[in-house]
């Protein structure tokens, strides 16, 4: 930075950059202890060291085989905006842990504090991660580098756990045919036949080509090619841990695969599709038919004869029809006398209301006995005003037998009636569905076209934080490493490249992680042996088929984000849907899904193993051991250990 003409260092300038979505994202949104060892690092003059960190995760959520990274969008925007404001410097002076802090730190140092030396290398925002592979990497001043830690994993915690359940989701809710033929996208069904206002008998369908009562996807039995797959929308803010809990669900579920959101706030910042209907209560309001009367509803497709006048309001009163005779009329005709009249007036009502997207809430008194008979008879009469009824929501009971029933019903007033809607009306399911729920309602069978997830989406139920970890691997270009007696605690150390490796079907085989300054790459074509950190034994030789490297740079210091790093979130999501379609079927299964392996290269398997080598023979040594745990002699020279895991490497 350039100085003043006092020869003091000006504060940065604002940042041109989008600032964090949340207003709490600042540098303060950080544990005090990354402040008191910013103080220590820069009281020792050690603040200026660069160093390099890694944040990465040790363990897949659910039980499952893969992680998406998401969450980059708001890394990008906080780096872009680090600056201390005169007001936190003002709080931190006056803070107990930090009063006796050298009056410098705060006015030399942390006031002038910003990110035109830190250096961010990531994956692409929705990628499919793995453990102890690098989601991003951070190379910086020891001081910023530690002052960044606690905010960059909030940051990415959190939308990477709640967009790899809501893709967990997404692959559960489409069934076993999409899981077992992954590389290519389920077969869609053939499309309605047009639909003609004018010629109502143009709407028949062939009876034998109707769909009769049948099973949704089932698993373990044979898949039904002429559903549709059910999407997934989230309807969990009112469950979810706070504003900002609910807003993160709603935005990384999407990223997800999640198709809308019931979060009005997420529809507007982040152009969102909502969804929503009505709750049990409106229905409650309602309490006779006389509520319902009255009330009228435009008819469509009505053609006005040469010279009629077009602002003519007797004509424009011409064309709003009573929907409640009309329902009634077919009332009268089914025999269906039996509903309930205040649930049937409130079907009426929000007919009226929202005529082209009538979707009801079925379960409020009975199911199948009022519920399904009062949406038919309002859904046939907005038809014959040239309304096209959506569908119904399940929100009690058992849903797989209940969407049977319906489904069945549908279909017989199709062919009662000669109308082909009834054969694509929604329904919807959202009664405190999980993962579990899915695959269960999956092998019953079911005939839902839709899923309201909420609760079990937003608090990631089963598992409540994913565990992403942020570690020093290297200071002044040597590497660092942590040791643990949890193998997967220990540190890879070192700067590291890593590559993702595609075999010959077109899925990924494992990433490999190579030396910053190892001269031999992967090259696809060309034999290579990947080796297990710690585990010598361990080992794989494979012939890529496609090697891509995994981590680009996304913040560059003083030119801040690089160009084409903020994706809209349609185009991450459309990443994350064709990663999945691309992925081994084993990494998507439920039950006991298979392994996805990570390996290393020579250089950075030789760094692990003697480093930990090293660090244990000291040890050692404290209590007469000479030898360690590797089980070389404590003498040998880094020559004589390479040669040896030369030697391995030809067996």
């Amino acid at each position: 930075m350039a100085e003043d003409d006092d020869g003091a260092t000006p504060p940065p300038p604002p940042s041109p950059f989008p600032k964090p979505t949340n207003n709490l994202v600042t540098p303060l949104l950080t544990d005090l202890y990354q402040i008191t060892m910013a103080y220590a690092y820069w009281k020792t003059n050690q603040h200026r060291r660069i160093a390099h960190f890694e944040l990465f995760f040790r363990k897949n959520p659910f039980g499952g085989s893969y992680t998406l990274f998401a969450g980059l969008d708001e890394v990008l925007r906080f780096l872009s905006n680090f600056r201390f404001a005169p007001d936190d410097i003002a709080y931190l002076r006056n803070t107990a842990q930090l009063a006796h802090c050298e009056p410098a730190f705060f006015d030399e140092y942390l006031s002038r504090l910003d990110c035109s030396e830190v250096i961010v290398h990531a994956m692409k925002e929705g990628s499919m991660a793995f453990p102890r592979v690098p989601l991003l990497t951070v190379t910086a001043p020891l001081g910023i580098g530690n002052l960044v830690e606690t905010t960059l994993l909030t940051l990415v915690n959190y939308p990477s756990l709640v967009a790899t359940n809501a893709c967990r989701m997404v692959v559960a809710a489409r069934g076993q045919f999409w899981e077992e033929n992954a590389g290519a996208s389920p077969p869609r069904p053939p499309p309605s036949p047009p639909r003609s206002r004018d010629s109502p008998g143009e709407r028949r369908r062939d009876p034998t080509t109707r769909r009769k009562k049948s099973v949704q996807l089932a698993e373990g039995g044979p898949a039904d090619f002429t559903r549709r797959r059910p999407m997934c929308v989230e309807f969990g803010l009112r469950r979810s841990q706070g504003p900002d809990g609910g807003f993160s669900a709603s935005k990384y579920s999407h990223v997800g695969g999640f198709h809308a959101t019931s979060n009005v706030l997420a529809g507007k910042i982040l152009d969102l599709p909502i969804a929503g209907t009505h709750a049990h209560s409106f229905v409650q309001s309602y309490t006779s038919l006389d509520l319902a009367d009255g009330l009228t509803v435009r008819r469509l497709g009505k053609k006005k004869d040469e010279g009629d006048d077009e602002d003519n309001d007797d004509d424009d009163d011409d064309d709003m029809v009573h929907l409640l005779p009309l329902a009634l009329k077919y009332r009268e005709e089914t025999g269906w006398h039996d509903t309930n009249e205040g649930e049937l007036a409130a079907f009426v009502g929000y007919a009226c209301s929202f005529p082209n997207g009538f979707l009801c809430l079925i379960d409020t008194y009975d199911t199948l006995q009022s519920g399904l008979r009062n949406f038919v008879l309002v859904a046939l009469a907005l038809d014959d005003l040239g309304y096209t009824p959506r569908g119904i929501r399940l929100d009690s009971g058992d849903l797989s037998y209940l969407s049977l029933e319906c489904e069945h019903v549908f279909h017989e007033m199709a062919d009662r009636f000669d109308r082909s809607f009834f054969l694509d009306l929604d329904i919807v399911a959202s009664n405190d569905i999980n993962e579990n729920i899915l695959h269960s309602l999956n092998k019953q069978g079911h005939a839902i076209t839709m899923f309201g997830i909420g609760t079990n989406l937003v608090t990631c139920q089963s598992q409540p934080a994913l565990g992403c970890v942020y570690k020093l691997v290297e200071i002044d270009g040597k590497p660092r490493m942590k040791l643990s007696n949890d193998i997967e605690k220990v540190l890879i150390p070192g700067r590291k490249v890593v590559y993702r490796i595609f075999g010959e079907a077109g899925w990924p085989l494992l990433d490999l992680l190579v030396g910053v300054d190892e001269v031999d790459q992967p090259t696809a074509g060309k034999r290579t042996l990947c080796l297990h950190p710690f585990m010598e034994q361990k080992r794989v030789a494979v012939v890529p088929k496609r090697v891509v490297k995994l981590h680009s740079l996304v913040f560059d210091g003083k030119n801040g984000v690089v160009p084409g790093q903020l994706c809209p979130l349609g185009e991450t999501r459309q990443y994350v849907n064709d990663q999945v379609n691309h992925t081994r079927p084993d990494l998507l299964r439920y039950v006991n899904p298979g392994e996805y392996k990570r390996g290393g290269r020579q250089q950075v398997t030789y760094d692990a193993v003697t480093m930990r080598c090293n660090a244990t023979t000291q040890q050692s040594n404290k209590v007469g051991v000479t030898r360690c745990v590797r089980g070389c002699d404590t003498t040998t020279r880094r020559g004589e250990t390479k040669q040896r895991d030369d030697l391995m490497m030809t067996r």
